[in-house]
């Protein structure tokens, strides 16, 4: 889902340093380039070596700055670039490039163009686990978070060096996930809590059979995408596998008394508040919590029954006979159960009946005693799974009707909407 969001008004400058890592960079700008950003590309002398300006020039479609190519009578030089760029990702981030810049020193391009910029950074470090963890480069690493810089940590894996440890640049999808946040960032839902649900519940028969639906889960990965852009603090209660998300905190459940479970478990924890770096009680220097109103996204299809009696092992067919008859009881109603006070919950309704659908969102409206509800209407079982959706969002006093478009697209206009709430 996070490769479906575009960003054909964004700006991105890259700058690439001197490391193996350098390839992956490439795959980064592709990234960027297939989501509709406009990309350029600042490169250390050393940079040059493991990969061609020209190579990044084709990529981007725009005139790479290094060297031998800054121009003081166009914005090709390391303070107008800086100034064009929306965010300035530095990927790889060489443990050299780390520490020179901690210090405020700006001997090569790429330095004096980071030095010079005054808007948000995401640094990726890409280095021997030796050099990342050593404790200069750990110092430096604490320094430069405490200044717009977010950090894009390294993961454990086969490095250059053919050993194992921590120091490989973070994926491209990763570094891409990361900056749609300082893209998106919206004031209203920055640092708020928000659970989303998502997926079709699983309800064991024995332990090879289970009862579900058709749900794919791509309209509630879609809101996660677009509330963790946004900047809010996502929490993920799925029965599906994650496709294609950002890096947000993810719950695997099965069944529909789990899914009951681990929702009012992260309703608690998200009641609590927000704790961020910048918040500092003036008196007492602690750091503060913010308080917003966290929000529930329950995008779950929930199975209405369960067997009543599911069995360990595999049910043989010799035992049940030419004919089966599977006894089921009723699942606990999630929104009726949970408690919503001190929350704004948003519930979805699927219908197949235009006749009966918006009285039936209305129903639930009341009924479930929640804020909103994103009424879907299913043409067959072959509407699940579809990267497109249509929604109208039914509230108190109003109805919005988002058009069919992207999955993605609907659930950024949905938030926009739901701010007003």
């Amino acid at each position: 889902m996070v490769d479906q969001i575009k960003l054909h008004d964004k700006k991105i400058l890259i700058g690439v340093s001197g490391s193996i890592a350098a390839y992956k960079a490439c795959e980064l700008v592709r990234l960027y380039v297939k989501a509709g950003a406009d990309v350029r590309v600042v490169m250390t002398e050393s940079a040059k070596r493991f990969v061609s300006p020209l190579t990044f020039e084709a990529l981007t479609s725009n005139a790479v700055l290094h060297e031998e190519t800054e121009s003081w009578s166009s914005d090709l030089n390391h303070i107008a670039i800086g100034e064009w760029a929306d965010i300035f990702v530095l990927a790889p981030a060489t443990a050299n490039t780390i520490n020179k810049l901690s210090n405020g020193i700006a001997d090569n391009l790429l330095l004096q163009t980071a030095l010079a910029f005054d808007k948000m950074m995401l640094l990726c470090p890409a280095a021997n686990t030796r050099m990342i963890e050593n404790p200069v480069t750990v110092a430096s690493m604490k320094l430069l978070k405490l200044h717009r810089i977010e950090a894009v940590e390294p993961q454990t894996k086969m490095l250059a060096c053919h050993t194992v440890g921590n120091g490989a640049m973070a994926d491209p999808e990763t570094i891409f996930a990361v900056s749609l946040k300082h893209l998106f960032e919206d004031e209203y839902w920055k640092n708020r809590r928000v659970v989303v649900t998502g997926g079709g519940t699983i309800e064991k028969i024995d332990d090879v059979r289970y009862l579900s639906n058709f749900s794919s889960g791509k309209m509630a990965e879609a809101l996660v995408t677009a509330l963790y852009a946004k900047g809010a603090d996502v929490c993920y209660i799925t029965s599906r596998e994650p496709q294609s998300i950002p890096p947000v905190h993810v719950i695997k459940v099965e069944s529909a008394e789990d899914l009951l479970t681990f929702t009012e478990d992260a309703l608690r924890v998200a009641k609590k508040g927000v704790l961020t770096k910048p918040s500092f009680h003036t008196e007492t220097g602690r750091p503060e919590l913010i308080q917003k109103t966290p929000w529930l996204f329950m995008a779950a299809a929930v199975s209405d029954y369960r067997p009543a009696y599911p069995q360990s092992g595999k049910l043989k067919k010799e035992s049940l006979g030419d004919r089966w008859m599977l006894e089921l009881v009723k699942n606990p109603d999630i929104l009726a159960s949970i408690n919503k006070e001190g929350i704004k919950t948003v519930a979805f309704k699927a219908e197949m009946s235009a006749e009966t659908a918006l009285e039936s969102a209305k129903k639930a409206l009341i009924d479930k005693a929640v804020d909103a509800v994103a009424l879907n209407i299913l043409k067959d079982s072959r509407s699940f799974g579809s990267d497109t959706n249509q929604i109208r969002l039914i509230t108190e006093k109003k109805e919005i009707d988002i058009p069919e478009a992207t999955k993605i697209d609907v659930a950024l206009n949905m938030l926009e909407s739901l701010k007003t709430l």
